[in-house]
This record gives C-alpha cells, sequence and structure tokens, in this order.
C-alpha cells in the first residue's frame, strides 16, 4: 500500500545473549523518533508488519524485534486456525520474560544508534506485548510506553515503583485472558501512578485492535491508536 513511508526491510540486532532479526520500517522524510513494536504471541507475523509500517507512515523509525528467537527464530504464524494457536501459546509457555526485556532494550539501543533516529525512542506492544511494554516502562531506558490489553501485569504491579516515564495502558473490559479481578488489580495499583495513563474499553475483548482478527472493534481501536498517537506526539516530540 502507497503510504509516507519507505518499504521495511529486515534487519540484524545486536544483543547481548547473540544477534537476532527485526523488521525496520522508516518515514520517507529519512527521520523521526524511535519506536520499537512489541509482537503479539504470533511472532513477527503480517499484523505486527503492518503496524510497524503504519507508525512508519506517522513519522516515526519503528522496529518490530524477533523476541521468539531463543526458541525458534522468524516465527510468523496468523491467528487463523487452532493449529496456530495451539503454537503460539505453545511459543508462550516457553517464552522468558526477562530475556524478552533485555532483547527489547537491545532493539532500543539498535534504533538510538540509527542516523535516522532523532533520540527519544518509545515502545508500544500487544497482549504479550502488551505486559511486555508495562516492563519496558519499569525497567529499560525507553522514553514512553504504551500497552495494548496486556496480560499478568497484575502479577508485576510491584514493579511500578521503578516506572519513571510515562506509560499508557489500554485495558479492554471483557478481555477473556485478563480477568475482571485482575484488571481491577490493575487499575487500582496504577491509577494513582504519576506517570500511568490508563484507558478502558468496557465493552471490548482481547485484542479488539487487531485488525481482521475476531475481537475486532474498528471504532474502538481507531480511539485506541489515536490516543496512542497522540501520546508519543507529547512524549516522544
Amino acid at each position: 500500500m502507497p503510504g509516507n513511508f519507505l518499504p521495511g526491510q529486515d534487519v540484524t540486532i545486536k544483543g547481548p545473549d547473540g544477534d537476532f532479526s527485526g523488521y525496520l520500517s522508516v518515514p520517507k522524510s529519512g527521520s523521526g523518533p524511535g519506536i520499537v513494536v512489541i509482537q503479539e504471541i504470533f511472532g513477527v507475523n503480517q499484523v505486527m508488519r503492518d503496524i510497524t509500517e503504519w507508525l512508519a507512515d506517522q513519522g516515526y523509525v519503528a522496529l518490530c524485534p524477533d523476541l521468539f528467537w531463543r526458541i525458534e527464530p522468524g516465527i510468523q504464524i496468523t491467528d487463523k486456525t487452532d493449529e496456530e494457536w495451539k503454537q503460539a501459546f505453545d511459543l508462550f509457555g516457553k517464552f522468558d520474560v526477562d530475556k524478552g526485556v533485555t532483547d527489547i532494550q537491545a532493539a532500543i539501543d539498535h534504533l538510538r544508534g540509527l542516523d535516522a533516529c532523532t533520540g527519544k525512542v518509545g515502545a508500544v506492544g500487544y497482549c504479550l506485548g502488551g505486559q511486555l511494554a508495562y516492563l519496558t516502562a519499569a525497567r529499560t531506558n525507553a522514553d514512553a510506553a504504551v500497552g495494548y490489553y496486556g496480560v499478568n501485569i497484575q502479577n508485576l504491579l510491584g514493579e511500578a515503583k521503578n516506572i519513571k516515564k510515562p506509560l499508557a495502558l489500554h485495558v479492554a473490559g471483557k478481555d477473556e485472558f485478563v480477568p475482571k479481578e485482575a484488571q481491577e488489580q490493575i487499575i487500582a495499583g496504577l491509577q494513582d501512578h504519576p506517570e500511568v495513563t490508563l484507558y478502558t474499553y468496557p465493552e471490548r475483548d482481547h485484542a479488539f485492535a487487531r485488525e481482521g482478527g475476531a475481537h475486532y472493534h474498528p471504532a474502538d481501536a481507531k480511539t485506541a491508536n489515536t490516543r496512542t498517537l497522540d501520546f508519543f506526539k507529547k512524549n516522544l516530540g
């Protein structure tokens, strides 16, 4: 699709535990702030590549790292078959969250080292990536982070004290993977944090912003994405 970005490319990211790949998309202007796009449980698939290009179209140098590389490099599956869902949950079960945050820091460093990146670097993540966006805010030197329907954040609230840069979380009120009790814990634990902004979508299920997904809701996805862009414009400049 024609857009205000250059064709994306696979690049190599140097991490402390080894090299891994990422999908990079750059604005046609040639430069902009950086954003790390944090994958769902399906790998760096077409959905993630489209999001990366969408952000480049908005003027950001966007990079989606392959966080499953330690398990199996180059995973690109969809949410369309039971077999793929089974594979995705298997990968999720094997995934080392702490190592994933290490790789996100490496992706942040990679972006900051590019001539195209003007300096500030944010992160945005979905599902598993939503949890990782929260941990990115707590454990990395990212300048801002956004998480969509992050899973298991209620078990990580002890890390909130380490969040020193802006974080926004999109919470789906009917999230099949984040029960109501967990949502209440997340909101109670974070609503008074000076750096955290919470957006709730009472009638939405998990992955309501995944275009083409079973629970995709165009209107609320547009609302969430607009809030995300406004958040990054404010905090990444």
